[in-house]
C-alpha cells in the first residue's frame, strides 16, 4: 500500500469491541500485513494517564460532562499526531478502539452536549485524519449490561460501565444516527451473533473495502 489505511471499531460497554479488535489485528498479522492496534482513550503515554483519570470512580465529585469531553479530545489529538498519523504516512493498517464517533454518541447524544459545539472541536482535535472504515458493533443495551456484569462478577471499577441502561439506549441511538449519516463509512453488525461469525463478517467486509482502497492508491 502507497498510504496507510486507517480502521475504527465503535458501540456501546459490552459489545465485544476490544474483542474483535485482538481477532481481526491476529488474522491480518499472520497474512504479513503491518498492523498498528490503538485505543481511545489512551495509546499513548498522555493519553493512557488521561484514561485513568476519565474512568476512575473514586473521585468525590466525577467530572461534568465538558470536562469529560475535553480530556476524550486531549487524548485522540495527541493519539492522532504521536501515533496514528506517523503511522498511516508509513503505508500500516491501522485499527483503533473508539474515536471521533464515541464523542458524539456519548457525550452529545448521551450526555446531551450541543452536537453543534462538539463537531468543530472534534474537527480541531483530528484535523483530516478520518476513518476509511467503522465497524459498528450493535447491540441491546441490557445484553451490554449483562455481558459486563457477567465478566466482573461484581460491580464494575470503570466510572462509564456503571452507566445506567437508558444512557446505554441514548448512546445506542446516537450510533445508529451516526451510520444512517455516513453509510459509505460506517459497517453496522449485529453485535448479538456469536463471536466467530461477527469476526467473519468484519473480515469478508474489510477485503472488501481493502480492495477498493488498495485499487485506487
Amino acid at each position: 500500500m502507497k498510504r496507510g489505511i486507517f480502521v475504527t471499531f465503535e458501540g456501546s460497554e459490552g459489545a465485544g469491541k476490544s474483542t474483535q479488535v485482538s481477532l481481526l489485528t491476529e488474522r491480518l498479522r499472520k497474512l504479513g500485513l503491518p498492523v498498528l492496534t490503538l485505543r481511545e482513550p489512551g495509546g499513548t503515554e498522555l493519553g493512557e494517564e488521561i484514561r485513568l483519570l476519565i474512568r476512575r470512580v473514586d473521585f468525590a465529585i466525577a467530572p461534568c460532562a465538558e470536562a469529560e469531553l475535553l480530556l476524550f479530545l486531549a487524548s485522540r489529538a495527541q493519539l492522532v499526531r504521536e501515533k496514528i498519523l506517523p503511522a498511516i504516512h508509513d503505508g500500516m493498517l491501522v485499527i483503533c478502539d473508539r474515536y471521533c464517533d464515541s464523542t458524539i454518541a456519548y457525550q452529545g447524544a448521551a450526555r446531551s452536549l450541543s452536537l453543534e459545539k462538539i463537531g468543530p472541536i472534534n474537527a480541531f482535535a483530528v484535523g483530516k485524519c478520518i476513518p476509511n472504515i467503522t465497524f459498528l458493533l450493535d447491540l441491546d443495551p441490557a445484553e451490554g449490561l449483562r455481558r459486563i456484569h457477567l465478566r466482573h462478577g461484581k460491580e464494575s471499577d470503570d466510572r462509564m460501565e456503571r452507566e445506567s441502561v437508558a444512557f446505554f439506549e441514548k448512546v445506542r441511538a446516537g450510533y445508529l444516527n451516526l451510520a444512517k449519516r455516513e453509510p459509505d463509512r460506517f459497517a453496522v453488525l449485529d453485535a448479538h451473533k456469536s463471536i466467530e461469525t461477527v469476526h467473519g463478517e468484519i473480515y469478508d467486509l474489510l477485503c472488501q473495502r481493502l480492495g477498493d482502497l488498495m485499487e485506487s492508491n
